[in-house]
């Protein structure tokens, strides 16, 4: 199929059977996210383009019940991330020392970043991966993944400036005040 006839056959699907995927999408996950669900499963539908069967409606609502399926996954994915970087977050405000201290602060900058920059930090950073692997992961090139890492770390530093006052005012087991009585 040339790339013209492929255009002209996308555009009839979508035309035909947008509506029904965007219905579809609303029932599922509501207005504020059916643009996306419907976006993805069309954007699926011109990848597999040759694949996508004469009668598109079934297989156009698979494709966005399994993006809604991947949609609740990643979040639930990210809800647990989250929480488990909270009570990272939370132990080390408890603890005392210094190098314990710069841990909740960063730990506490991290929970403030979105999804896409904490991954982008943590490739490299915890996973120790370099940063071509890393831009193999998040599935961009190198170039690309160096600017990204690079607009996440100064976010990264923009949250740690107020993790290091959240960090100062949290209440601490005991103070030096009490031992110097």
């Amino acid at each position: 199929m040339t790339e013209a006839e492929a255009g002209r056959r996308f555009t009839a699907i979508y035309e035909a059977h947008h509506a029904q995927v965007f219905t579809y999408a609303v029932s599922r996950v509501g207005r504020t996210l059916a643009d996306d669900v419907v976006s993805e499963t069309f954007l699926v539908a011109w990848r597999k383009l040759d694949t996508v069967p004469a009668a598109a409606v079934p297989w156009l609502l698979g494709v966005a019940r399994n993006v809604v399926r991947e949609r609740y996954r990643a979040e639930v994915r990210q809800a647990s991330l989250a929480a488990e970087l909270r009570a990272w977050a939370d132990e080390a405000v408890a603890d005392i020392a210094d190098g314990v201290t710069e841990r909740a602060a960063v730990l506490a900058a991290l929970t403030r970043l979105g999804d896409d920059d904490r991954e982008l930090v943590t490739l490299m950073a915890w996973h120790g991966l370099s940063a071509g692997e890393a831009a193999r992961v998040v599935g961009c090139s190198t170039a690309t993944f160096f600017v990204r890492l690079h607009r996440a770390r100064k976010r990264l530093r923009e949250a740690l400036t107020g993790a290091h006052e959240v960090v100062r005012r949290s209440p601490m087991r005991f103070s030096t005040e009490e031992y110097s009585r």
